[in-house]
């Protein structure tokens, strides 16, 4: 397959006038999606009522998306569930990890990870006590850092800040060398880049679907456990959806088979029938495609702002196998830099303290975009017009 990336970006609605590169914070929105979830509105919910769950197969949504995302991170069939949000899962899956490593008591991190993750790691530590630490170390230390007294790794494949990407088959590894085991955030991996969890043999991942997979905000999350695991594992959020026989309503838990024990209560379907649609939009791509135009555009505005905007510091790094598919600059008035580019119609995000960060999508970002972007920019920081009181005034969301 050559993947016609002109025709994947006319499945999308994007708004007139705008160069969107934040489709790595949200993805926009595929124009089948709408009438996928006004019929799951009108036919599905407004007709059927609740027996949609079983004459619209809602009961089974998880499941079955969860296998066409299997299909994007080198995942075996049957082995992710859909499900809650991003923290959830990272929570299950740290809980599942530490109680299969029974001796050891350190999650390993790195100071380059997502604050939630470290968030979720610091508090199940607090919850199990009996000196349950979470040890965070700099991205670049990670593979001295794992040792023998490491439980788990919860490692975000490519840096929310810089697009940074860590080795995840060497860290993998390492790892096992050691006695740990892995957990993968591919919250900026899925849908951006080539992953390869069963080849890698990973333990566990997660990941969210409202960036590079475009479900929309709030999309639901993501959970991967190997094979391997899947009937090992005691889910520490002990859902009824993730009981063997829900609808017996036992009053003792016991787990469901495989993967399904990480489910924990009911689905979101309207918005599961958003990503089924948004998936869409992926039977037209080869991942080794898609990864060749990311680097390729990624490569153009590097060199594009490096020429034009000498005040700007990359953050990103150039090697292509250290390289996510987004690029950082640093500026200390980043923040109204930014607003100032979106002003104009050049749409990308901010991460403090000093991060002006773009993704790059080839589903819907080619060259031409990249250059207007580029040119933007520069009249922005040449002229200084992101110098104004209304582009330094903080709103909720940056």
């Amino acid at each position: 397959m050559t993947t016609d990336f002109s025709a994947t970006k006319r499945m999308f609605d994007l708004p007139a006038g705008m160069t969107y590169l934040d489709g790595n914070s949200l993805g926009p929105l595929p124009r089948a999606v709408a009438d996928r979830v006004a019929h799951a509105v009108t036919q599905e919910w407004g007709h059927m009522l609740i027996t949609g769950w079983n004459k619209a197969g809602w009961m089974d949504l998880p499941r079955r998306v969860g296998d066409r995302i299997a299909r994007l991170i080198g995942a075996e069939a049957g082995s992710v569930i859909m499900g809650d949000t991003l923290s959830i899962k990272v929570y299950q899956a740290l809980a599942s990890a530490v109680e299969m490593n029974p001796e050891r008591r350190v999650i390993l991190s790195d100071t380059g990870n997502f604050p939630s993750d470290l968030y979720m790691a610091d508090g199940l530590c607090r919850t199990l006590g009996r000196g349950y630490t979470l040890r965070t170390v700099a991205p670049e230390e990670v593979m001295e850092a794992i040792d023998e007294t490491v439980a788990v790794t919860l490692i975000t494949e490519v840096d929310y800040r810089t697009g940074r990407r860590h080795d995840m088959a060497a860290i993998t590894e390492r790892a096992h060398a050691k006695g740990a085991l892995t957990i993968w955030d591919l919250a900026h991996s899925a849908g951006a880049l080539p992953v390869d969890l069963a080849g890698c043999k990973a333990d566990f991942a997660v990941g969210c679907t409202y960036k590079y997979l475009n479900s929309g905000p709030g999309g639901p999350a993501f959970i991967y456990v190997a094979p391997r695991h899947a009937d090992l594992v005691r889910p520490a959020l002990s859902g009824w959806l993730g009981h063997e026989a829900p609808f017996a309503f036992d009053l003792d838990y016991r787990p469901g088979r495989g993967i399904e024990r990480m489910r924990v209560g009911t689905p979101p379907i309207l918005q599961l029938a958003a990503l089924d649609a948004a998936l869409d939009v992926w039977d037209h791509v080869a991942m080794a495609d898609l990864r060749a135009t990311s680097l390729a555009l990624t490569d153009r505005f590097i060199a594009g702002v490096e020429a034009a905007c000498p005040d700007l510091v990359l953050a990103t790094p150039r090697d292509h196998d250290r390289r996510g598919s987004q690029v950082s600059f640093r500026h200390p008035e980043g923040y109204a830099i930014m607003q100032a580019l979106i002003a104009e119609g050049v749409v990308g995000d901010f991460r403090a303290p000093d991060i002006i960060r773009f993704g790059f999508t080839p589903l819907f970002i080619d060259a031409g975009d990249v250059d207007r972007a580029v040119a933007v920019l520069a009249r922005i920081m040449a002229e200084r017009l992101w110098d104004r009181p209304e582009f330094k005034a903080r709103a909720k969301v940056t």
